[in-house]
């Protein structure tokens, strides 16, 4: 799938179709890009005011939904959505790893995995959006991040991958090696299949990107048996 066709379907999946586009695509450029460069666009500024936007709209939605929970309630409900954690999860859930502009040192591997780059980009994403078309532009994100967050609240979102690590690492096993062993499909639609070990449990899984293949086969390890971190 080319880039062009990638930010088509970012914008179908938020519900937004951009006016200015370069708003889209500095959201999505990391500072590493510039390599230092003085005046270089990139998306700091626009996770600033998107950290605002974000912090705002959930704190309304709480406040209208909870009507006598305490202060103290409604904060803990209110850091779930607005987490780095939270807006990365809600990040990849429409594909945004995918379409980071970063330094060509991060391998696309280290993009997926990267809460702080991929949440920075989510809230990003929001000001850009806020700018383009002001608040009702920004309503079909708010709710991946809400969603994510309630999900987070139950103790049934996090990062499978670094769950299993975790898992690992407390049992004394070596870290969790992922695996391809398969890769078929066109160009625009791959099909990834993955088999993760740790310790002595394996499990397969597959996805649209390699990225994908290795969260589903680290999330189908933690379900195997009821495993858990």
């Amino acid at each position: 799938m080319t880039r062009e066709a990638r930010l088509q379907a970012l914008q179908d999946k938020i519900g937004y179709q951009f006016v200015d586009r370069s708003l889209l695509e500095r959201a999505l450029t990391h500072k590493s890009r510039g390599d230092g460069q003085k005046g270089f666009a990139h998306n700091e500024r626009l996770e600033w005011l998107g950290d605002r936007v974000l912090g705002l709209m959930a704190a309304e939605r709480l406040f209208e939904r909870h009507g006598r929970a305490e202060e103290g309630e409604l904060t803990r409900q209110f850091n779930a959505i607005v987490s780095g954690r939270n807006c990365a999860e809600a990040a990849r859930s429409i594909g945004m790893a995918e379409l980071m502009v970063v330094s060509r040192g991060f391998s696309a591997d280290a993009v997926a995995e990267n809460d702080s780059i991929l949440g920075d980009a989510f809230e990003a994403l929001m000001a850009a959006l806020w700018l383009d078309g002001g608040r009702p532009a920004v309503q079909g994100l708010f709710e991946l991040a809400w969603q994510a967050g309630q999900q987070d609240e139950a103790g049934q979102h996090r990062n499978p991958k670094s769950a299993l690590q975790e898992w690992a690492q407390k049992r004394g096993f070596p870290p969790p090696v992922y695996q391809v062993l398969e890769r078929d499909g066109p160009d625009h639609a791959p099909r990834f299949v993955i088999e993760v070990t740790a310790g002595n449990h394996v499990a397969t899984a597959e996805g649209s990107s390699k990225q994908n293949a290795e969260r589903a086969a680290a999330q189908a390890l933690l379900k195997q048996g009821g495993l858990r971190v």
